[in-house]
Formats: structure tokens, sequence, C-alpha cells
């Protein structure tokens, strides 16, 4: 009786994608919802997942793969995730310094002190597509963008982070994860990646 080595080895295929504001991270419509999902952008291979999820109302930097060691990788190894958060007033350096420093939120109904992590004021508008909806009318005062860099992903943490030291988050677009930046793409985009691994040791 003899028997055959299969070679089980598969080709696994990564993507980037701008989420846009609105949008479902997944591929199956809920129940009453009547979302766009990520399949309406582009024609994904089987088994295609999302690494993690962005929240309906925020945009940006989301990767997919076949791979779900990747998916592993992504979700269990310190790699950053920088996102560009805009908030309603004018941000302080008090308000940015806690943000560094880690500030206590609720997470599943019991309080969570955040990481210590990366954040600064960014200086005017940062160069990013226009969301498709108003944030909200000019007269209701100023707003202002700070950038944050963080490495845990606890749900809707930014927001929840921005609002502990005072300043509510009105938009939230995620620009990088590990060495993968969302560069010039514009929302609904996707682009297949070949290094992703590379990208996020």
């Amino acid at each position: 009786m003899t028997s055959t080595n299969q070679d089980n080895t598969q080709e696994h295929h990564h993507f980037k994608i701008f989420k846009p504001y609105n949008c479902l991270s997944q591929f199956k419509q809920e129940k009453m919802k009547n979302k766009k999902l990520l399949g309406d952008f582009y024609d994904f291979p089987d088994n295609t997942m999302a690494i993690g999820r962005l929240d309906h109302d925020s945009e940006g930097l989301l990767l997919l793969t076949t791979d779900g060691m990747t998916s592993h990788k992504v979700r269990n190894k310190s790699i950053e995730k920088e996102y560009y958060v805009q908030v309603d007033g004018l941000v302080t350096g008090d308000a940015v310094m806690k943000l560094q420093k880690g500030v206590e939120i609720t997470v599943s109904g019991k309080k969570y002190l955040t990481l210590p992590c990366k954040a600064f004021a960014i200086d005017g508008e940062p160069k990013l597509p226009a969301r498709g909806r108003n944030i909200r009318h000019p007269k209701h005062g100023p707003t202002s963008w700070i950038s944050i860099t963080i490495s845990e992903g606890k749900k809707r943490q930014i927001r929840k982070m921005t609002a502990a030291v005072g300043f509510p988050t009105l938009r939230l677009v995620r620009v990088r994860i590990g060495d993968i930046h969302i560069t010039n793409l514009m929302p609904g985009d996707v682009v297949p990646l070949s290094n992703v691994n590379d990208a996020l040791n």
C-alpha cells in the first residue's frame, strides 16, 4: 500500500481598503440594516475575512485576508494602529498629555485604564477625502484634529478616550496599521497586498 503526499499549501490573498463612512466591516448583512458591505466594493476571493473592524461610523484603513494566521498576528501582536481624529473644540496640550499617559474608560461595564499611547495635535486639517456627509455646521463652534496611535483595540476605544478628556470625537479615520498606510486611497478603494506580513513585523 502506498501513500501520496499532498501539497496542502494555499496561496493566500491580502488586501487593504479605505472603509467608507456608514459601511459595515463585514460581508453578511445584518437583520433590519441596509448598509454597504465590504463585498460591495471588490470581488474578493472566497474565505476573505476582515482583520478586526471599524464601526460603521468610522472610516479608513481596514486589512482583509484569506489567511487566519495573518489575522491572528494583527489581532494579537502589539502592532500600532494610527488614527486621525476630529474632535469637538480646540484640543488642549493638557488633554493630549492625558491621552498619552492613559485615561480611564468603560469596557463591558467595567472601568479600564488605557495603555500609554502616542498622541499629538495636528496643525490644521489633514489631507483626507470628504466624508460625504457634513460633520456639523461651523456655527456650532470650532473643531480640531489629533493623531492617536494605539496597539490595543477595545470597542470604540478612541471615541471613549477623547470623550474622557473632554473632546468628543466627530470623525474617526484610521490611517496606518504597522507600516501599511492608507496613502492616497479614496473611500471604497481596494488594493491587493503582497508583503503584508513584512509590513507588520
